[in-house]
Order: structure tokens, then sequence, then C-alpha cells
């Protein structure tokens, strides 16, 4: 039985999407370059899963929300596969604008508040009732501090699950600012976003 969720989407597109990002996910599973990094960067994937999974009845975002979800998830699952140092993509930039580093986890982490801010407003407006105004630079907060918590938390877990994968894990390439630069570059991009939003809702 077909039957639409808020914002347009139905079950049978939101399965399709979850069934690409699965095989693509799948596809990245198979022989990454360090198996155990792969394992502890996935966590995220696992968590968001079994979030996302258990709330889907009680609790659906917006067409938008989803798709921005799968598309952070998408270019975190390559980072996995490669480990964030390793990315390609990561060694092109930093050809390309003669940078000292791979650039590629300082991308993820500005991506994380770019695509995910406008998920978390759509869960503070549905879910706390916040108005549209408040939500969206309160989203720019709640990912701010999730931002910083998960950067404790990846430290944590680099030490207690795998101590020798602490530096491939928390992708530092001997930079001991890098927590807190992945955190500047989570704010940025939630900011960028904030402020579209605020701009669109302004034109609209």
């Amino acid at each position: 039985m077909k039957f639409a969720i808020k914002g347009g989407i139905t079950n049978r597109s939101f399965l399709v999407a979850l069934g690409a990002y699965a095989l693509f996910w799948s596809a990245l599973a198979i022989h990454p370059v360090d198996r155990g990094d792969w394992l502890l960067e996935n966590l995220l994937v696992f968590v968001t899963a079994i979030v996302l999974g258990s709330t889907y009845r009680r609790f659906r975002f917006a067409n938008a929300s989803y798709v921005l979800i799968l598309v952070f998830l998408a270019i975190h699952t390559i980072g996995a596969h490669y480990t964030y140092a390793k990315v390609p993509a990561g060694f092109w930039l930093q050809d390309w604008l003669h940078l000292q580093r791979n650039h590629y986890d300082r991308l993820i982490h500005f991506s994380f508040g770019l695509l995910l801010l406008y998920p978390m407003r759509d869960l503070l407006m549905h879910f706390a009732g916040a108005h549209k105004k408040w939500a969206t630079w309160l989203s720019v907060a709640a990912l701010a501090a999730l931002s910083s918590f998960f950067e404790i938390v990846e430290a944590i877990v680099a030490q207690i699950v795998r101590p020798d994968l602490g530096t491939a894990y928390l992708g530092t390439q001997g930079d001991i600012w890098d927590a807190q630069k992945d955190m500047a570059a989570a704010f940025v991009g939630a900011v960028v976003a904030a402020l579209w939003l605020s701009l669109r809702r302004r034109r609209a």
C-alpha cells in the first residue's frame, strides 16, 4: 500500500532513495583501505539508521531533509572507505590549491553544518514547536553543540576501542588544533545554510 508522508514524498520514493544509498554503502564496504577504521567511522551510519528507522512512524522529516541526510551520509561513506586523510578528492584539492594536507575531513564537517541544518530545523519546528525564524538559528546552535560533542566522543571511542587507530580515525594529520578547526567548519556551514534559509524566507 502506497501512502504519502510530509513534504509529498511517498513510501515507495523513500524506499528507492534508501535502497540507492544502501547499494552505494555496500559497494564501498568492499575492501576499504582500513577495515578497523571503517568500522569505527560507520558507527555514525549505524546510529543514524537506527534512530531514523525507529522514529519513522512517529516523526517523518520533510522531503528535503531526507535527501540532505542521505547526501551527508554518502560523502561520509566515501571518507569511511578511504579514511578521511586518504580520500582521492582531498588529494586533488590539495594539489590544486597547493594545501599542506588533505582537507576532505574539513569538507565533511562543513557539510555537517550545511546539509543537516535544514533537517535540524525541520525537527525543531515540527517536534519541538519552534517558530521558523527561531528554529533556524537554534539549529545553528544545536549543530555547533553536536559537532563539539562528536569530537569528544570520537576521541574517547578511539582510545577505548582501538588506541592504535586514533590518528587515522580522528584524521588529525599532525594538527593539534584539528578538532577546533573541524568544529569551526561545521559552525560556518550551519551559518551559511541559516543565512540562505533566512534570505529565502524574506524574499518569499
